[in-house]
């Protein structure tokens, strides 16, 4: 993946995005900072991040968590609070 500034996008805009039509990703940072993904059209955002590793497909759905039983603590929540502060 290449990465740009955003100055070299302004200024060479054209040649950017000609490689982007041609299937290339690219990142453009601005102050060190990646600020923006630059994907051909018709590319599953999903798909590249789980091909390059960075996320993983959920493997249950979110209506299985209605199975986890609520469970009522002893501690208020400001005592847990503390305790993880290391206040206690």
């Amino acid at each position: 993946m290449r990465t740009v500034t955003h100055r070299e996008m302004r200024n060479q805009s054209g040649d950017i995005l000609r490689h982007v039509a041609d299937g290339e990703t690219i990142q453009v940072t601005n102050n060190g900072q990646v600020a923006a993904l630059i994907v051909p059209p018709g590319t599953d955002p999903l798909a590249d991040l789980v091909s390059r590793g960075q996320v993983r497909v959920a493997r249950t759905t979110p209506s299985s968590l209605r199975s986890i039983v609520r469970r009522k603590g002893t501690a208020d929540s400001q005592a847990i609070v503390a305790d993880v502060r290391g206040r206690w």
